[in-house]
């Protein structure tokens, strides 16, 4: 029947002049099948597919990765660098002709502040925001953050610290509709028709059981990087290479990533087609640092030297990750190969230390099981073998057992923010170009609790240092106590491998500056044609 409908419109294109109007929509992989709420300013981890697409963020990062005015048409920071004032484009309103203030954007942080945001301490550390640690532990009112709307076009936000990179923060600062959040609450985003949004896509259908949606032109959106396309469905149930190569094939999506073992028969199949490109992205091994074993620094070490990066990379993940030897990846502002020289695959060290630890060939070491979630594109590519790789990898070398545990990304975030378990697969892609991204995520608790206290004094002194090569120096400091204190044992880089039809082009299809072209995120879905 799909293929008849095809056949179908394809005879009507062709019997009418006058159909240029005709849908143009582009079929991917969604990236998750669970999403509960479409607001980012809700829930990251368990937001809905689209969910930044809809909205407008005050900033954003082209395919050359310069940082974009959007929601924001311009800002200035004060004297002394601690206040930031940003103009909110006059034109722009939401989906229902409701205009789009400043007060949306204000409205967005406070009641994150408040609610438990999953992604909370990005605003503290990164953002910087004037009391928003206070205010999330419930010691300080809302009211007393560093946020103001000082007009219904004016956004003026003040920091704890001068934070000269504040507006690459704000790219992921999506306003709320407060008029719709007054009618319904948080629910406001569940439904179909009570969400409204400010950016250039606006939700068409969303299947809540497998957490596919399609997103459509927003009619009234007057701001930057209006859609060239009609329509995007973002199908989460072809997510894993092994389902949405098949579906390519079939010509019932538009692209999809590949996994190794689809590679050389993709090459020969679609050769002008395969997409490369390295990103900004790190897996890492992450641990609670409170639970035996790994309140153990040394065992934590020994997994350190026990990962044979090259051969993982040249084998099991061939063509889709390279070797990661630091948190920051290749080429990212402040990548240092000083301290990327230290993550060298050592079997002999790995067993010293695991018998210094009191576990020799891992006798008397605990069963142990490491987590990771259940994702789509290239980690959906990389995460299940890699995991695989690193089970024989400690068994051989450290003599322990590790068992594999996939699951839904909201259960797997919440396990690790709630301490359900001691080891965890990570990936982390970057937020915005500067290496507090990448650092920020270990400061002061952040994402996995940790609290050591002289790589958040370093990482502190970092982020507000005046110049640039004071700021790497410390940062190259701070990274020593992570590898010191086994804090992550660095594993790989994706490169992403995607396979991509020929209908497709514009500017989303054409290479950037470096060579490469852009992951598929906002930028590629509004600068993407088909034929």
């Amino acid at each position: 029947m799909h293929r008849l409908l095809k056949w179908v419109g394809a005879l009507a294109l062709a019997a009418s002049v006058s159909s240029p109007g005709l849908a143009q929509t582009v079929t991917v992989p969604g990236q998750s099948t669970t999403g509960t709420y479409m607001d980012y300013m809700k829930t990251v981890y368990a937001r809905a597919a689209g969910s930044d697409m809809i909205q407008i963020g005050l900033t954003a990062f082209d395919k050359d990765f310069n940082l974009t005015p959007i929601a924001a048409e311009s800002w200035s920071q004060s004297a002394d660098g601690l206040t930031w004032t940003f103009k909110i484009r006059p034109e722009l309103t939401w989906s229902d002709g409701e205009p789009l203030t400043a007060e949306d954007f204000v409205f967005a942080l406070q009641h994150a502040a408040t609610t438990g945001y999953d992604f909370a301490w990005y605003w503290g550390f990164a953002g910087g925001i004037k009391n928003w640690d206070d205010v999330t532990a419930g010691k300080a009112d809302v009211s007393t953050l560093g946020l103001k709307a000082v007009d219904d076009k004016t956004l003026e936000v003040t920091t704890n610290a001068p934070k000269p990179y504040l507006p690459s923060v704000v790219s992921l600062w999506y306003p709320v509709p407060k008029h719709q959040f007054d009618k319904y609450g948080d629910e406001w985003s569940t439904n179909v028709d009570t969400i409204v949004s400010s950016g250039p896509w606006v939700v068409k259908d969303w299947v809540k059981s497998n957490n596919t949606v399609t997103l459509e032109k927003n009619p009234t959106y007057k701001g930057p990087w209006i859609p060239q396309i009609d329509e995007v469905v973002m199908d989460s149930s072809l997510g894993l290479p092994e389902v949405g190569v098949p579906a390519f094939l079939a010509g019932d999506v538009d692209m999809t990533s590949l996994n190794t073992g689809q590679v050389a028969s993709m090459r020969q199949r679609f050769a002008d087609q395969i997409h490369t490109n390295p990103v900004f992205a790190t897996a890492y091994i992450a641990y609670d640092l409170e639970k035996a074993p790994f309140d153990n620094v040394d065992v934590r070490r020994a997994f350190y030297y026990a990962v044979n990066r090259d051969e993982l990379t040249s084998t099991v993940l061939r063509d889709i990750a390279i070797p990661a030897h630091s948190i920051l990846p290749p080429g990212f502002p402040g990548y240092s190969e000083k301290i990327a020289a230290e993550a060298v695959f050592d079997p002999q060290k790995a067993k010293d230390y695991m018998a210094k630890a009191g576990y020799p060939d891992g006798k008397g070491f605990p069963t142990v099981e490491i987590w990771f979630r259940e994702e789509g594109g290239y980690n959906g590519a990389i995460l299940p073998p890699m995991a695989q790789y690193l089970q024989q990898q400690f068994k051989d070398i450290l003599g322990i057992t590790m068992n594999i545990k996939v699951m839904p990304g909201k259960d797997w975030m919440e396990g690790m923010l709630q301490h359900k378990n001691n080891l965890y697969l990570a990936p982390y892609e970057y937020d915005y170009l500067d290496p507090s991204n990448f650092y920020g995520i270990f400061y002061n608790g952040g994402r996995h609790s940790y609290h050591i206290a002289e790589y958040d004094r370093l990482v502190a002194e970092a982020d507000k240092a005046p110049s640039w090569d004071e700021r790497v120096k410390l940062y190259e400091q701070a990274e020593q106590v992570m590898i010191d204190q086994g804090l992550i044992v660095p594993l790989t880089h994706p490169v992403t491998m995607n396979v991509v039809s020929d209908k497709l082009g514009g500017d989303a299809m054409t290479p950037n500056k470096q060579g490469f072209y852009p992951n598929w995120s906002g930028y590629v879905f509004t600068h993407l044609t088909k034929n």
